[in-house]
């Protein structure tokens, strides 16, 4: 698998994890052991992350919080087990893990859909609960169109933009929804035919990368902050920007020594990282 795909896995969060923003639904994120579950994912051990994440994730809107983590942590298991195989239905097809991991995917996220949306009816301001249902959206996105390559997926990605947006417009410091905005506008814009691009509502790499840079520089919690630092490390590589992606690694490093696409990544860029201040 390239360094390049490796960094996908790590980073996506394109979209995507971390701890829960405050209000209803924040009560699960404060367990110790969803924070066990943040500290194996972002070392890149997703397995165990889903797995730790799985008795919090109850259809309850406490549980939206580990519903995400989980699902997650089973998104990135998959696109690992792919890989970067050019014929992805076939690749899927073939990995003896891949069905059982898609259909706990599915079933969590719909259950977690299905208690946001519930709650949404009867509690428009709640806001955590929205950011939630955006970024489990997002997550599905993610798979569908990206991992397996598939057309579809196209209701949830304008429900998890307009529940962004919704939160966004009501607090711009927001870092979670703001970094997941952020992967919206880039993703739309450099990965996007024209036409698609219009059809989803354009996109807008410069002001993506800018959200990102503000979200990991902003004090926060470090699992919120970690998310921000990775979207943002992310971008960096896919941009060709290596001076600065050795500089975020180090960040990454610091915090996350065991991840082993960072320790990869640093390795492999060991003179500019020597060089980097």
């Amino acid at each position: 698998m390239s360094i390049r795909c490796r960094l996908r896995i790590s980073c996506l969060a394109a979209v995507i994890v971390s701890s829960a923003v405050p209000g209803a639904a924040a009560t699960a994120a404060e367990s110790p052991t969803l924070s066990a579950a943040q500290q194996l994912f972002y070392n890149g051990r997703y397995a165990d992350a889903a797995a730790a994440a799985a008795d919090l994730c109850t259809a309850t809107v406490e549980g939206l919080a580990a519903c995400e983590v989980r699902s997650t942590a089973i998104l990135l298991q998959l696109r690992r087990a792919i890989g970067d195989a050019p014929d992805r239905d076939k690749a899927f097809k073939q990995c003896t893990e891949c069905s059982g991991l898609f259909a706990t995917f599915v079933a969590d996220i719909r259950q977690a859909q299905g208690i946001a949306r519930a709650h949404l009816k009867t509690n428009p301001d709640a806001d955590d609960v929205r950011f939630f249902l955006g970024k489990l959206d997002l997550n599905y996105v993610w798979l569908q169109l990206g991992t397996l390559g598939r057309k579809t997926g196209w209701d949830e990605y304008w429900e998890a933009r307009n529940s962004l947006d919704a939160v966004l417009k009501k607090n711009p410091g927001n870092v979670r929804a703001k970094v997941a905005r952020a992967w919206i506008d880039y993703i739309v814009d450099t990965k996007m035919p024209r036409m698609t691009k219009w059809m989803l509502g354009g996109g807008n790499k410069k002001r993506g990368l800018q959200a990102a840079r503000e979200a990991a520089d902003a004090e926060t919690d470090l699992f919120i902050r970690a998310e921000a630092v990775f979207a943002l490390w992310d971008m960096q590589v896919r941009e060709r920007n290596i001076p600065d992606a050795v500089k975020t690694a180090r960040r990454l490093a610091a915090d996350f020594p065991d991840n082993p696409e960072v320790r990869k990544f640093l390795n492999e860029h060991a003179a500019a990282s020597a060089a980097a201040p």
